[in-house]
């Protein structure tokens, strides 16, 4: 009975260059590649990324019964036109069941979707799930469409009718020459990315509209939202002409969100169980990427503060409710 990580990347091995400057992977050595975008270099992989055997290796050595394996974003290909997006989501969530075929019982496939496409959107998420997929992976935001966008919402709707949790990654984190020093994107566009998202779903009232059967799980311990609630909170009693725009104060949705554990430190994992619930947190790990957490739940088993009970429930149980 081990821990269920609810955040892991894969990426197929030999994804194609299909052209017009859309990622695709170079080869370096059998157990090595680079991820490119047109000729750019954007990051190299390993075969953690794509090899089911090194990934169990690893989870064994870690403690982890099951993983979700969810899309590298980078491929999400929402500024391509459609259908064009649609094929890559078909044969990327084909390959990513290809990749956890070898041991299905312990390895979660999540796909990805055409979400600047409502219609397509929806299509693909059926078809991945019919075809093994048990969740669905998005990224926080499409162009300048944030989470309360009218089509992204009805497919928040779709998938909670269809039972599916949705696992929101943030990505595209921006164009400033301020972000292009020491990893500034990774390090401060990610949890801005992820905060401003929650901030979209609650005051744009999504979560007002939506039903409750929607499972929606923010990567990175939902960025900076946990530490700045308190402001948000006070912003939208004392502006409620601009601020207002939800049905309830903004604490009153924290039931509704999910987050992972990636937050490295037990001082900022008590913040998050503190705000949200110990109920709302999950282990993840960010695996394969450097950034990531190794040992998996190692911020977990060093919180002091936890009880053996809400230790458990964020290392396995709240997993197992998420997933369905």
């Amino acid at each position: 009975m081990g821990i269920i990580d609810v955040h892991t990347h894969f990426v197929p091995n030999g994804w194609p260059d299909l052209g017009d400057g859309l990622p695709w992977l170079r080869p370096e050595t059998e157990r090595e590649a680079m991820i490119m975008i047109g000729s750019t270099e954007f990051r190299r992989v390993q075969e953690d990324a794509w090899n089911a055997d090194v990934r169990l290796a690893d989870m064994d050595a870690d403690g982890v019964e099951k993983q979700v394996v969810s899309p590298t974003p980078v491929f999400f290909s929402y500024d391509r036109d459609p259908g064009e997006a649609e094929k890559i989501s078909r044969i990327f969530n084909d390959l990513a069941l290809e990749i956890c075929s070898p041991a299905s019982d312990r390895l979660v496939p999540f796909c990805q979707v055409p979400l600047q496409d409502t219609d397509a959107a929806c299509r693909e998420l059926e078809r991945a799930i019919s075809s093994g997929h048990r969740g669905v992976e998005i990224g926080n935001h499409v162009g300048d469409r944030d989470l309360d966008d009218a089509g992204i919402v009805t497919f928040l709707q779709h998938a909670a009718s269809l039972n599916v949790p949705v696992f929101v990654h943030p990505w595209d984190m921006g164009e400033s020459p301020r972000l292009n020093r020491w990893m500034a994107r990774w390090l401060s566009g990610m949890p801005a990315e992820t905060h401003l998202s929650i901030i979209s779903l609650i005051l744009g009232g999504v979560l007002d509209r939506v039903s409750s059967d929607l499972r929606i799980c923010f990567a990175h311990g939902g960025g900076s939202f946990a530490f700045w609630l308190g402001r948000f909170e006070n912003a939208w009693h004392r502006r409620p002409d601009l601020i207002a725009t939800s049905e309830h104060p903004p604490s009153h949705y924290v039931d509704r969100l999910s987050v992972d554990s990636v937050v490295f430190t037990p001082t900022a994992l008590r913040t998050l169980v503190d705000t949200l619930g110990a109920s709302q947190v999950m282990v993840g790990s960010d695996y394969p990427y450097p950034l990531g957490e190794r040992p998996v739940a190692n911020v977990v088993h060093r919180a002091g503060f936890l009880s053996d009970g809400d230790r458990d429930a964020i290392l396995r149980s709240n997993a197992l409710r998420f997933l369905g």
